[in-house]
């Protein structure tokens, strides 16, 4: 298969690619690369999915700034007026208190992920659903099996040079910093690289993975110092009502819980694209909703449980 081959099959259902996109893309292989000490350059094959994965963030959305709340002395909700960063901090709060409830994963291991698509066509509001479920080698060792849209892919594992960012072994996460501050500079590849740093904060959550004590709500008020955030209203796919935040002209969007912050999943906007001489061309935008249902650790490809025969 030739590169254009690949880029046309990797590039189905993804939007065009900004300018704004494409720089702030760059900037986070060359970062990745260099954060990697000397282990080895890119492959073609991973610069490719990085390359899709990027492309898909170049849509503008909307946004309000009400979020609804539950009175603990009331079954009725009432609304209160939250910012963005106050929902996002509220959020790192929730996260902090749930603690660590997945087992550490070993390298050998796999992340098992289950997500519930939906996906909404902007021109006529048909619907399309999908139950995804993916095994995701934790070091990149081991072939890995994901599901997207409901057609199943076979991931060969890493090669020698091939590195995966933000990394998915725990070992590797756990070496990063905890506090929002120094995680926020890591986030921006370049001086006043907000688009940047928020695209790299979602690299987080786009590939599900087990995140040591702290990073995760570290996470969330490293974004909540990023200047331009905002709040949109939304509601995930299992018809819980959602709060998202999101940063001008980027399409995803992170979506919490309006009562209990808790995080839910990624919503994005996107464009079905075909190939035309040399180029692109959109045929049709769509929102998307993926909510995150169950992540486990497993030991082998097929087992949805610890200790489940698959």
């Amino acid at each position: 298969m030739d590169d254009l081959t690949a880029v046309r099959e990797l590039a189905d259902g993804v939007a065009p690619v900004t300018d704004e996109a494409r720089s702030a893309a760059h900037a986070r292989l060359r970062n990745a690369i260099a954060a990697e000490g000397g282990h080895g350059a890119f492959s073609r094959r991973l610069m490719l999915r990085v390359a899709v994965a990027s492309a898909a963030a170049a849509a503008v959305a909307g946004g309000v700034v009400v979020a609804a709340r539950r009175d603990q002395d009331s079954a009725a909700p009432r609304m209160t007026t939250l910012s963005a960063a106050q929902l996002l901090h509220r959020a790192a709060d929730r996260s902090r208190a749930d603690g660590t409830r997945t087992p550490v994963p070993r390298n050998d291991q796999y992340v098992y992920t289950k997500n519930y698509v939906t996906r909404t066509y902007v021109k006529d509001g048909r619907t399309k659903t999908w139950t995804d479920e993916s095994w995701l080698s934790v070091d990149g060792s081991k072939p890995s099996r994901r599901q997207e849209h409901g057609e199943v892919h076979h991931d060969p594992p890493l090669g020698k040079h091939e590195v995966m960012w933000p990394p998915t072994e725990y070992t590797k996460l756990a070496k990063w910093p905890t506090d929002p501050d120094t995680l926020l500079k890591w986030f921006r590849g370049t001086p006043g690289g907000d688009m940047e740093a928020f695209m790299n904060a979602i690299q987080l959550f786009v590939v599900p993975r087990v995140m040591p004590p702290g990073l995760e709500a570290a996470t969330f008020e490293a974004v909540a110092k990023i200047p331009g955030i905002r709040l949109d209203d939304e509601v995930d796919a299992l018809g819980r009502r959602g709060i998202g935040v999101s940063y001008p002209k980027l399409s995803f969007t992170f979506i919490f819980d309006s009562e209990t912050y808790a995080y839910l999943g990624l919503r994005l906007k996107g464009s079905t694209v075909i190939a035309v001489g040399k180029g692109f061309r959109s045929v049709g935008w769509y929102h998307e909703m993926r909510s995150l249902q169950e992540l486990r650790v497993v030991d082998r490809i097929g087992q949805r449980r610890p200790g489940e025969r698959s």
